[in-house]
């Protein structure tokens, strides 16, 4: 029996996979189309446990029309926050995959996967060491583009991300990173 780090270490490399290959099929379908959009943004977060000041963060996104009535994208941003008063910093980089269904082209809805790259960093009195981990969330989300240009309009979006307990070196032991997410960006027609 294999021990289950490694079999999350497994799994963790399927996914990874999976992320990857409806990335090519999202490009895909956009080259063939040419109807897609890259979307800068920024952006304020807010965790669960954090110390409830929402902190700036930055992304960019890469989105396709699959079908009628449904969008792709793929996604990666940086964000960082504040646990434990100060003791503990973590930064995070998000690389998602989304599938939005939109009832008219100016409102979407839906939700999708990640893959998160999350640095836990201590602060040095407490003598703890950083260390970095991956971790898989989902999300649930949507937004709203308003045209400005016939090549580009202003998003609004905003989502919530679910992921699972973390362990910490601290007292509580665990804390819940799950956070939302809103944020401003510019969707620019390719």
């Amino acid at each position: 029996m294999m021990p289950q780090r490694v079999v999350l270490r497994l799994l963790d490399r399927a996914l990874i996979g999976a992320l990857l290959l409806l990335a090519l099929l999202l490009m895909g379908v956009n080259a063939a189309r040419a109807a897609g959009q890259i979307v800068p943004s920024v952006g304020l977060t807010r965790t669960v446990d954090g110390d409830n000041e929402s902190k700036i963060s930055g992304g960019l996104a890469v989105r396709g029309t699959l079908l009628p009535l449904v969008m792709g994208e793929i996604g990666a941003s940086y964000r960082e926050d504040e646990l434990f008063d100060g003791d503990l910093n973590v930064r995070q980089w998000p690389v998602t995959a989304s599938l939005y269904f939109t009832p008219i082209p100016a409102i979407y809805a839906g939700g999708g996967v990640g893959w998160y790259h999350t640095s836990f960093d201590y602060a040095d009195d407490t003598g703890l060491p950083s260390s970095t981990d991956e971790e898989f969330g989902v999300h649930l989300g949507g937004g709203l583009q308003i045209p400005i240009a016939p090549m580009a309009a202003v998003d609004l979006s905003g989502r919530y991300v679910f992921m699972q307990d973390q362990e910490s070196h601290l007292i509580p032991e665990t804390f819940d990173p799950d956070f939302w997410t809103t944020s401003l960006g510019l969707a620019i027609k390719f």
